[in-house]
């Protein structure tokens, strides 16, 4: 019997310091690994206390943030080697699974084979949105990388840019996109869209194309007085003008009329994410940067039309103008002229909507990618 151990710093649960897409996928990914006999365990670092939890079969490892007088980087992760190699041997891991994000495996030698999913490096993100990377950032990020026996995308872009920034040569790369439960994930037949209603679910930072909302809104607004925006999602710091909240900055580039139009919800229970989605008439991914965009992939299983960026990775999710629109978020006049053609044609919502439960069913339906991550388990454990 296989034993997972998935590391991460986001897990869905109430006791978890935060989640955003990254802890959604792999929690997708757990249930479904459960149902299938697969043991599974959590293990969710910097949080706030030391923990143990069972929550539907799996057990999810709370493992408290601790600081040293130096080298805090090194020697936290040394702690989480120890933790995870003693929980290899008692509990007979037989394969870990990790992020590439801030390199969290550099430094560690684990007992047990070693998996990278590309969710997103700094030094991925950094490239698509020409920014320069901390040094120590990249070369935490190569070493964590150089760990693994294999590596997993959930896109083909993000695997072959992965690739070409770490230049990686002699290890394999599967594609296998995230999953969702489209039976969770289905709009009810008895809900009728709020009119007008735009929706937009994530972080709230630059990188997500937030601050391209107040251009693409004036135009929108000038065809379609009705539309409204609302907007969900943890707020975050601004890296480019040290904003410590990129809602006041977006807030403060409002005009009245677009103050009226625009609201913000803060981050709401996973739970209520759903409810949301169904009473949307159109949702909105204006994204830079992402390495597949699990709330996309959400809304298309609900039958949502959506308006996404056109950027790389999301030409893996979406056919453009038949299970979705794909446009370049800084394109402001195209992206609204997209969504008011939605907006005044219910035709063409219910007809993109059904192409977009199609897709979300072919590719990214948690039952086929179960059994594509299980069968490439058995593969790496196997060499």
């Amino acid at each position: 019997m296989m034993h997972i151990a998935f590391l991460t710093p986001e897990y869905p649960h109430e006791k978890v310091r935060h989640s955003a897409g990254i802890g959604t996928s792999i929690k997708n990914l757990a249930v479904a690994l459960e149902q299938k006999g697969v043991t599974v365990s959590i293990i969710v670092y910097g949080q706030s206390e030391d923990n143990v939890i069972k929550e539907q079969g799996i057990t999810i490892h709370l493992v408290k943030k601790r600081k040293y007088k130096w080298a805090t980087w090194y020697f936290y992760r040394k702690y989480l080697e120890r933790y995870l190699n003693a929980l290899t041997i008692s509990e007979k891991i037989t394969l870990i699974e990790a992020p590439d994000w801030t390199g969290i495996t550099a430094f560690m030698n684990l007992k047990a084979p070693l998996i990278i999913r590309f969710h997103g490096s700094d030094a991925y993100f950094c490239h698509l949105e020409n920014r320069k990377q901390k040094r120590k950032n990249f070369y935490f990020e190569k070493w964590g990388i150089g760990k693994a026996k294999a590596y997993i995308a959930p896109t083909a872009f993000a695997g072959k840019l992965t690739q070409e920034i770490f230049n990686i040569k002699d290890r394999e790369i599967a594609t296998i996109h995230n999953g969702i439960d489209t039976v969770k994930f289905r709009s009810s037949e008895t809900i009728i869209a709020e009119k007008g209603l735009l929706l937009y679910i994530g972080t709230l930072i630059r990188k997500k194309g937030v601050l391209e909302f107040p251009g693409i809104m004036k135009y929108v607004m000038e065809r379609n007085p009705e539309a409204h925006l609302i907007l969900i999602g943890n707020d975050s710091s601004d890296i480019k003008t040290g904003s410590a909240s990129t809602w006041k900055l977006l807030a403060d580039s409002l005009d009245d009329k677009l103050s009226e139009r625009i609201q913000y919800l803060g981050q709401i229970p996973y739970e209520e994410v759903r409810s949301y989605i169904e009473k949307a008439q159109v949702c909105l991914f204006p994204t830079f940067a992402e390495t597949l965009g699990m709330v996309t992939i959400e809304s298309m299983a609900m039958g949502k039309p959506v308006v996404n960026s056109n950027i790389g990775w999301a030409n893996e999710l979406i056919v453009d103008s038949e299970s979705g629109f794909l446009v370049h978020p800084t394109d402001h006049k195209l992206y609204a002229n997209r969504i008011v053609q939605l907006l005044e044609s219910e035709e063409m919502r219910t007809a993109m909507g059904k192409k977009a439960i199609d897709r979300a069913q072919e590719r990214f339906n948690i039952t086929i990618t179960v059994e594509q991550n299980i069968a490439f388990y058995k593969k790496i454990i196997g060499t």
